[in-house]
C-alpha cells in the first residue's frame, strides 16, 4: 500500500514538474490547448492546494526563522492563504475577461479560469520570495520581477489561450505595465509594498 501511494505521488510531482517546464518553455503550446471541458472544479482546487502549499512553505520558514508558530499563523497559512488563492483566482479571471473583450479574444470564462489555474504554481513562489526580501531595495526588486513576471503570464494567456488580437494585447497589457511603473513611482508603492511584506516595505519609509 506504501509501496502504491509513493508511485502515485511521484507519478503527480513527474506530472506537475512537466507542467511547469512546458508552461515555462513553450507558452504557445501549453496555452493552446487549453479548451472548455464543463469542469471548473480542478482549476478551483489547483489554485486551493498551490495555495496551501504556500501557506505551508511561509510556515515553515517562519519556524526555520524562529518565530512563534501560533493559531492565528497556522489559521491564516493553512486556511486563508489558499481561500485567498482561489479568491485571486477568480479577480484575475475577471480582469482576462475584460482583456479578451477589448481584443476580440474568447468570451468564455471557464476558459479564462483554466488558462489561469494552469500557472497558480508560481503562487507560492510568489508568497515565499516576497517574504524573502529583508530590506527596501530587495523588496522593489523583487516585487518588480514578480509583476513583470505576472504581466508576461497574462500577456501569453491573452494571446494563446483567450485567443486574442496580438496587437491588441500588447497594447492592453502595455497599458497595464504603464500603470504598474506609475504605481511604483508614486507613493501608492508603500501599500502594494506593505501587502507583500510588511517588515521590508516599513524601511521603504526610513
Amino acid at each position: 500500500m506504501l509501496k502504491k501511494n509513493i508511485k502515485i505521488l511521484k507519478e503527480m510531482a513527474h506530472k506537475w514538474m512537466h507542467h511547469i517546464i512546458l508552461v515555462l518553455t513553450s507558452p504557445k503550446r501549453f496555452f493552446s490547448k487549453i479548451v472548455a471541458d464543463g469542469n471548473l472544479d480542478e482549476s478551483m482546487m489547483k489554485a486551493f492546494m498551490y495555495g496551501l502549499v504556500g501557506g505551508a512553505l511561509l510556515l515553515i520558514m517562519q519556524s526555520i526563522g524562529g518565530g512563534i508558530i501560533t493559531f492565528a499563523s497556522v489559521f491564516q497559512s493553512l486556511i486563508v492563504i489558499p481561500v485567498l488563492a482561489v479568491a485571486i483566482l477568480f479577480v484575475l479571471g475577471g480582469m482576462l475577461m475584460l482583456v479578451s473583450e477589448i481584443t476580440g479574444g474568447e468570451r468564455d470564462w471557464e476558459i479564462a479560469i483554466k488558462g489561469l489555474a494552469s500557472v497558480f504554481f508560481i503562487y507560492p513562489v510568489i508568497l515565499v520570495l516576497n517574504t524573502l526580501a529583508f530590506n527596501c531595495w530587495s523588496l522593489w526588486v523583487i516585487s518588480a520581477i514578480i509583476d513583470a513576471y505576472v504581466l508576461f503570464l497574462i500577456y501569453n494567456i491573452a494571446i494563446y489561450c483567450m485567443r486574442g488580437s496580438q496587437v491588441r494585447v500588447g497594447i492592453v497589457v502595455g497599458a497595464f505595465a504603464l500603470f504598474v511603473a506609475t504605481i511604483y513611482m508614486t507613493d501608492y508603492r508603500f501599500g502594494w509594498f506593505m501587502i507583500k511584506n510588511t517588515s521590508a516595505a516599513l524601511q521603504c519609509l526610513m
